[in-house]
């Protein structure tokens, strides 16, 4: 099963693409969407939806899993994030693709076995699963690799 996984942002949306299986996990593809902060919040939105749209043309993958915002630490921020989050999911809807929901919490409980886990220790469970490109670098794109891979175990892939 291809899995998009998703870790939305305004101004950085992490994003990859696994092939799971009962044999394990590859990584197909993986990267960011970086919008410029100069621009509008409008084109900004644009921009996102219109590469996410074309991510899932280039990929068709089966479900796509994006994280689900549960607490945020900058209340300045959030409503941006919110606004990303919502784009991609209509780009997603829009393409066809059924997508699943998961808190940070849930996501770091199922990859290290603790919902506290810190971005050091989701990297390093990352790394057992799939071969980071040396270029991955971004917390985002790790991020998204996460989420792929927790959607996969809770379907038991």
């Amino acid at each position: 099963m291809k899995i998009l996984g998703i870790d939305p942002g305004i101004g950085i949306t992490g994003y990859s693409v696994i092939e799971a299986s009962q044999n394990g996990y590859i990584l197909l593809h993986s990267g960011s969407i970086q919008t410029d902060k100069s621009m509008p919040t409008p084109k900004r939105l644009v921009e996102i939806f219109d590469d996410i749209t074309e991510i899932c043309k280039a990929y068709n993958p089966d479900a796509a899993s994006i994280e689900q915002i549960f607490f945020f630490k900058n209340q300045k921020t959030i409503i941006p994030v919110l606004e990303a989050r919502g784009v991609i999911l209509a780009a997603l809807e829009k393409s066809g693709i059924k997508t699943a929901e998961y808190t940070p919490l849930v996501i770091k409980q199922v990859l290290t076995g603790h919902g506290r886990a810190t971005k050091d220790e989701v990297r390093a469970m990352v790394e057992k699963f799939v071969t980071l490109n040396k270029n991955t670098k971004l917390d985002d794109t790790v991020d998204s690799i996460a989420i792929g891979i927790c959607h996969a175990r809770n379907l038991n892939l």
